[in-house]
């Protein structure tokens, strides 16, 4: 038996009402009284724990790893008031809520009892990738390589959701020796270095030490300076101008805008 159009709309407005709360709260999906209001949202409750617990594991193991002497599980906020406080206002998989979401874990893990020095920027971290990693994406090749030969390639812009952080201590040099046995909290190199963090269209999140120069790129790649005045700005000669851009687009960093 084949779905009709008529079904597959309907079943994609049960799973929005199921991931978007203020949807499941309005009046539009009220009124059509599809399912037990109740049931729905007990439901949709247990599908918002399960989704972001999964999330929490997976961008905070480093403070999880952390935890035996923090005394603070990252995903110990999903069992909390502040965390049903916000489930009125959760859209699963979007930037804001991702965002909403790692603030709370960030502030409940910064309230460990053992001082880290470098928890704040581990956290502020593990805080980019999750937030990072959210949002629309493309599911089909297809749909990008259309897009990219029905046009001509205009001037180069940093993708949105495109982080920088700055940070005090040298993260890179640590984050491996925390998911290995220890018995002593792992040292980090107290060291100022900037790190990029960006996620492909199909959702991969990338991470890349940056310098100066990728860093001028990123804040001056707007899609209204040619490759010349980019060059100019961020101080770089065309060629160390190409390969930055090259390595930039290859972590979903940047990309170059198509007319219409």
């Amino acid at each position: 038996m084949t779905s009709t159009p008529g079904d597959r709309a309907l079943q994609d407005d049960v799973i929005r009402a199921l991931a978007d709360a203020p949807y499941r709260a309005s009046l539009e999906w009220r009124r059509r009284g599809l399912a037990d209001p109740a049931r729905v949202e007990r439901y949709a409750r247990f599908l918002a724990r399960h989704f972001y617990h999964e999330r929490i594991v997976h961008f905070f193991k480093y403070s999880r790893a952390l935890a035996r002497v923090t005394g603070r599980a990252p995903e110990a906020i999903l069992k909390s008031p502040i965390f049903d406080a916000l489930l009125p206002t959760l859209v699963l998989g979007s930037r804001e809520t991702a965002a909403a979401v790692a603030r709370l874990v960030t502030t409940h893990v910064a309230a460990g009892r053992v001082p880290i020095p470098y928890l704040a920027d581990l956290l502020r971290y593990e805080e980019a990738m999750m937030v990072v990693e959210a949002g629309a994406r493309v599911w089909r090749d297809s749909e990008g390589k259309e897009k990219a030969e029905s046009a001509e390639p205009r001037c180069p812009e940093t993708v949105e959701g495109t982080v920088l952080l700055h940070l005090a201590y040298d993260l890179p040099t640590v984050l491996p020796k925390l998911l290995q046995p220890w018995t002593d909290v792992p040292h980090a190199p107290e060291r100022p270095t900037t790190l990029l963090v960006a996620r492909s269209p199909h959702g991969r999140v990338a991470v890349a030490k940056s310098d100066a120069g990728v860093a001028a790129v990123i804040g001056l790649a707007d899609g209204t300076r040619t490759l010349d005045e980019l060059a100019q700005g961020a101080g770089l000669h065309p060629a160390e101008l190409r390969q930055t851009l090259q390595g930039l687009v290859d972590l979903g960093a940047v990309r170059f805008s198509t007319g219409s």
